[in-house]
């Protein structure tokens, strides 16, 4: 075990103003793998005045030397690709090839991207007698999710740095590690004092100091709906700027010309993908009834494989959480396909990759967030009773269609009330804006869409 002091500040590694301590726990095997300082309203107030400090300068260098620290950031990253994705691994559980392809390669694709947009973007625009100018939107308050770490605190920080803000960062206390590995990614690329910070902390001390902190400008918050609409309603308060990443509960339509194999079978690993703590997994699978029990038995057999191959939930709270509903689908009258609420091994918070059938659009499982390896397949009758089930929901996250003619999947996911849409399996595309409507969220992360949400426009006319 290691214990880790310090809280990156103005460019340094700097002593934390309290003695408390959070630990770290592997989820694998339940041992604590180190601590780091558990910050306080006073280290949020030196970040946040680290970051109003260094505003200035960074906001007035040019767009062309902002690109080319990203790039750099970029490339410590790649260097450091092996020891991120080791890191992660310890930390969330996640299993090694899996944190390779997907947790240390994303953000470093999603770096690259803004090294490049940060070099070509029109931060200035004629329209009619004025030119536009797009502005920072000043300091931003990072507030990050554990369940993809590393992706998660660079979607915010990246098009941050592009767009000319400085910014605080306070990461997931189950996940501290990787992001104090990106602060001296940050500090080996020659990113200037006190444009990037980092403060380790508990949700309600650190990331309630940071989100109501008047030096704040715009606060960025990814992880659930609950704790989104806290923040928003502190930022409301102070007339911030918010952008909200938050639940799903996303459906996965099969209609009934498409590829029944391939669309359960993918949607099966979608669900099971990072053990299932996916804000956009397809947690719901919509068959027509016709084509429903096949489908049933596909995703049973499907799930089956996944025993060996996925990780554990982040913690024990999570495991409890997971389990609990699983229960309630039992309860509720919902049939077990695969899995059940018997944790499959005797140490690490392990869940049962779980598949239900008979689903009603109304229970428990079919209506909020799980954030763990449970699918639930229901049945429709026709197009519009899937399109009815589909959007039944508070969230509007993600979704995927699977149609025999791409031009009919296309024409339903139009009518889908969701940010994102995969059409026959598409592939996620680290340019592309995602976000959700409803409860799910306010803005767009990544790619043109995600650098807009850190500027401000200002017109002067001639």
């Amino acid at each position: 075990m290691k214990a880790y002091d310090g809280m990156y500040i103005g460019g340094a590694w700097r002593p934390a103003a309290g003695q408390d301590v959070i630990e770290v726990v592997n989820p694998v095997d339940e041992q604590v793998i180190g601590t780091v300082p558990a910050g306080t309203a006073e280290d949020v107030d030196t970040a946040v005045r680290a970051a109003r400090g260094a505003l200035p300068g960074w906001a007035a260098t040019p767009p062309a030397e902002r690109a080319a620290r990203l790039a750099a950031l970029r490339d410590v990253l790649a260097a450091r690709a092996d020891e991120i994705a080791e890191t992660v691994t310890a930390e969330l559980g996640a299993p090694l090839k899996f944190s390779q392809a997907v947790h240390a390669a994303v953000p470093i694709a999603v770096a690259g991207s803004y090294a490049e947009l940060a070099a070509t973007y029109a931060f200035e625009e004629k329209t009619g007698n004025s030119v536009v100018h797009h502005e920072p939107v000043g300091v931003v308050a990072a507030i990050t999710p554990w369940n993809y770490p590393l992706h998660q605190i660079v979607a915010k920080v990246a098009p941050a740095l592009a767009a000319g803000c400085t910014i605080v960062v306070k990461p997931a206390e189950d996940t501290p590690l990787v992001a104090r590995l990106f602060a001296d990614a940050v500090h080996e690329a020659g990113i200037p004092a006190g444009v990037f910070n980092l403060v380790t902390g508990l949700g309600p001390v650190a990331g309630q100091a940071l989100a109501e902190h008047p030096g704040v400008d715009l606060v960025s918050f990814t992880g659930s709906t609950a704790v989104g609409r806290h923040i928003a309603a502190v930022a409301a308060g102070a007339v911030k700027k918010v952008a909200l990443e938050l639940g799903g509960k996303s459906a996965n339509v099969i209609l009934p010309t498409a590829d029944l194999a391939k669309a359960v079978n993918v949607g099966v690993a979608n669900v099971m993908s990072n053990s299932g703590q996916t804000c956009s997994a397809w947690t719901r699978m919509l068959v027509h009834r016709d084509q429903y029990d096949e489908a049933v038995e596909l995703a049973g057999t499907a799930a089956a494989k996944y025993g060996e191959r996925i990780g554990p939930v982040v913690n024990a709270k999570q495991q409890a959480r997971v389990r609990g509903y699983i229960e309630k689908g039992v309860t509720e009258g919902a049939r077990l396909v695969a899995g059940g609420p018997e944790a499959p091994r005797d140490k690490g918070y392990f869940v049962s990759p779980t598949v239900f059938a008979d689903v009603t659009p109304d229970m428990t499982i079919a209506q909020e967030e799980i954030f763990g390896p449970v699918l639930s397949i229901l049945r429709y009758d026709d197009e519009e009773d899937a399109l009815r089930i589909a959007n039944g929901t508070v969230y509007g996250l993600a979704g995927a269609v699977w149609a025999g003619d791409e031009a009919e999947a296309v024409a339903f996911a139009r009518r889908m009330e969701t940010g994102q849409v995969d059409i026959n399996g598409g592939r996620f595309n680290p340019l592309a804006p995602f976000g959700g409507y409803k409860q799910s969220g306010v803005g767009r992360e990544l790619g043109v869409h995600g650098l807009a949400e850190y500027l401000q426009t200002k017109s002067l006319q001639f």
